[in-house]
């Protein structure tokens, strides 16, 4: 039976560059995001490319109930994933009482809760085919609290605490769990939750996608628990235990505010 990776968010950013750094070693492909045209042209590249399979699948995992039919098509078909990859992810930034409380809840929709149902139902299939492999992307912003952003920093904290407790929960039954945790990234990420980019490319603190993608497939290979891309971003987690908290929230802060929108 041939295998397959699902990645969700797979249509621009990360999840683009995981795609393409999987099909290079030879990965059947279910890509999944909500683009249908870049879907569709992403998966016909990937597959003339690198002779794979890629499949794709438009579906909005903010959406409990696409979410759910997008589940019940996975566990009614025939097709066995044994790489998840929970890419898809947005963010909010500014007062947190001052959001609109639609996008906020989506935030929560599809940074908890859709990822941990993947979790839990491709999860449970890998338990049931006796192995598997799961990689969840958080951040370095799930080391810390993050004013200005809270809502976003708190549910990177939640997925890299789940991905530790099921790592160790399903270890016994032959199913691997990871943690991407990156700094930023040269993605759409910044455009899609209205912060400004430039400071940090201006100081080169952006990453580039594909090394980061590439570094996360390395870290799957040889099984890390958490991957952490770049030996300065390694050493921010060692840093943060050492800090005051009110230290930390301070400088968080500090930093977040130049990212945010310019007042008219």
């Amino acid at each position: 039976m041939p295998t397959y990776a699902l990645i969700t968010g797979a249509s621009s950013g990360l999840g683009l560059a995981l795609a393409e750094a999987l099909a290079r070693k030879g990965r059947n492909l279910i890509l999944v995001a909500r683009q249908r045209e870049a879907l569709e042209s992403l998966a016909c590249e990937l597959s003339q490319r690198f002779g794979i399979e890629a499949l794709f699948r438009v579906c909005d995992l903010a959406e409990p109930m696409r979410l759910t039919g997008l589940i019940q098509e996975l566990e009614q078909g025939e097709r066995h994933i044994d790489l998840l990859v929970n890419n898809a992810g947005i963010g909010t930034a500014g007062l947190f009482v001052e959001q609109d409380w639609g996008r906020e809840q989506e935030l929560i929709e599809l940074n908890i809760l859709a990822l941990s149902r993947l979790c839990h139902a491709i999860g449970n299939s890998m338990v049931q085919h006796g192995g598997g492999q799961i990689l969840n992307i958080a951040s370095l912003a799930a080391f810390q609290p993050g004013p200005l952003m809270s809502n976003y920093f708190a549910s990177k904290a939640y997925v890299l605490s789940l991905s530790e407790g099921l790592r160790h929960e399903l270890a016994p039954y032959g199913v691997k769990v990871s943690v991407l945790c990156p700094g930023p990234v040269a993605t759409p990420f910044f455009r899609n939750s209205l912060l400004r980019s430039e400071p940090l490319a201006r100081h080169k603190l952006l990453a580039d996608p594909e090394e980061v993608a590439l570094l996360a497939v390395r870290g799957l290979e040889k099984n890390r628990a958490i991957i952490i891309p770049g030996w300065r971003n390694r050493l921010i987690p060692l840093l943060l235990r050492l800090a005051p908290r009110a230290l930390v929230r301070h400088i968080t802060a500090k930093t977040i505010r130049p990212l945010l929108p310019r007042q008219a």
